[in-house]
């Protein structure tokens, strides 16, 4: 219960800052972590198919 509060909390923030960040540094930072988030995606997914094929 306490992490779903701090979780909030923590949405909360991110999201004020979002909405008071003009909107090509929002859009910058939005395309910034997407990529961050498929890199790891596929990093993930690579290592996964390398463990799995060695068994």
């Amino acid at each position: 219960m306490l992490f779903l509060v701090a979780a909030l909390m923590l949405l909360g923030v991110v999201l004020g800052t979002v909405a008071h960040a003009p909107l090509p540094v929002t859009a910058a930072l939005a395309v910034l972590i997407a990529v961050w988030l498929g890199i790891f995606a596929l990093r993930e997914h690579h290592g996964r198919r390398r463990r799995h094929s060695a068994d």
